[in-house]
């Protein structure tokens, strides 16, 4: 009997030993993909079966300088490859390290209660859309796939208004910006304000389907919401804004320095124009007296 529990204990032991050399394997393979080493990679494959067939044919001098030349091969390795281990090393420490990832990403959705800011003032319509369990692949799939690191100045990009993927949906997965120029279903519930417009009943819609987060910046008015379950709550301050968002997503979320406000009077309207993100030329912007509802 104990031979056999040696036996057993030994095979669960190779067979760990093999998942985990498989899962590194993976790993690397997964963080190489789609970067410079992965040609080079080939290459060093290429070179390593030759030397293996040379040494099957006894192929004296190129022995000797393959064995001469092996010793400095692991550090030109090193110098060659120096970027893409600095990116796995540090891709691994964000994921062993949770209280830093979540560092990072309250960091990151603060850049939206910035951006809120920012739109509310110039009254920017816009509609942020924050994934949580729920996938949200085929709303992606419908907009303009960007995998692109979520940040306050690619949020004003995109909704400035002579920009091509303003109008639609931003979707936020994690600490990145999946996409952009999404199509949200619209809500069908009567009981809403006839006053919202196709943006705000996007944001409502999706937060019907599924369990995603919306925040909503009026173009008409530049008031702040969000949607949540099908629920939504308007006319927020970025302060509010901040404290549901950070409750919501069950972080604590730094208050961030909010912008200076727009200055009233008109020697610095020109000065904040010129700065704006949102300054379009004269004959470009739109009529103060244009209609009631929105566009997605």
């Amino acid at each position: 009997m104990p031979p056999a529990i040696t036996s057993w204990t030994q095979g669960a032991w190779i067979a760990l030993d093999i998942i985990l050399v498989a899962l590194l394997i993976y790993q690397v393979l997964v963080m190489i993909r789609g970067t410079r080493a992965v040609p080079m990679l080939v290459g060093l494959t290429v070179l390593a079966i030759l030397f293996y067939f040379a040494q099957i044919g006894e192929l004296t001098t190129l022995n000797w300088v393959v064995s001469r030349v092996l010793p400095y091969v692991v550090f030109a390795l090193i110098v060659v490859f120096q970027s893409e281990i600095r990116h796995v090393l540090t891709d691994l420490g964000r994921r062993l390290t949770f209280l830093g990832g979540s560092n990072n990403e309250s960091d990151s959705y603060d850049d939206i209660v910035l951006a809120a800011n920012l739109f509310s003032q110039h009254q920017t319509g816009a509609l942020i859309v924050i994934e949580r369990e729920i996938g949200l692949r085929t709303h992606i799939e419908s907009g303009v796939p960007l995998d692109a690191r979520l940040s306050y100045d690619l949020l004003a990009t995109i909704f400035r208004p002579s920009a091509p993927l303003h109008d639609g949906a931003v979707i936020v997965q994690k600490d990145r910006i999946a996409a952009a120029a999404c199509f949200l279903p619209l809500s069908m519930n009567p009981l809403l304000s006839t006053q919202l417009g196709t943006r705000h009943r996007a944001g409502i819609g999706i937060t019907e389907e599924t369990d995603a987060i919306a925040v909503i910046c009026s173009e008409e008015t530049g008031a702040i919401s969000i949607a949540i379950g099908g629920r939504i709550e308007r006319d927020l301050s970025v302060e509010q804004l901040r404290d549901r968002l950070g409750a919501e997503l069950q972080r604590h979320m730094t208050a961030a320095a909010l912008p200076t406000p727009i200055a009233q009077n008109i020697d610095d309207e020109s000065d904040a124009a010129l700065r704006s993100p949102f300054t379009e030329p004269a004959p470009n912007r739109k009529s103060e007296q244009g209609p009631q509802s929105e566009s997605l």
